[in-house]
């Protein structure tokens, strides 16, 4: 399956990935700038993506611990997530996010 990543300098890298591989893992192996600090943890918001409008209805919502972190992130958007919460699946194929 592919997953599309936009950069914060604009570029695109389309990345391939695997059901049950975590978005931040994909994200990472490709050179994005998430870094993930707590490791899946949900203790930090530093693999903070904004998902595409039209991708974010496919995702399972973000529970109420994945949206107090997200709270905390900068340029925090109304699609915001978390990567390392977002377990890919094959219907997620051609998901968009962008780094902010």
């Amino acid at each position: 399956m592919k997953v599309r990543f936009e950069a914060p300098d604009g570029s695109v890298v389309e990345a391939d990935a695997s059901p049950g591989q975590r978005l931040l893992e994909v994200g990472q192996r490709v050179g994005m700038p998430l870094e993930g600090t707590c490791e899946g943890q949900m203790a930090c918001a530093t693999c903070h993506v904004i998902v595409a409008p039209d991708d974010f209805t496919r995702l399972p919502k973000a529970t109420e611990e994945e949206e107090d972190m997200l709270d905390l992130a900068p340029n925090a958007a109304r699609t915001s997530r978390l990567s390392c919460q977002i377990v890919l699946k094959s219907e997620h194929n051609g998901l968009t996010v962008r780094i902010p």
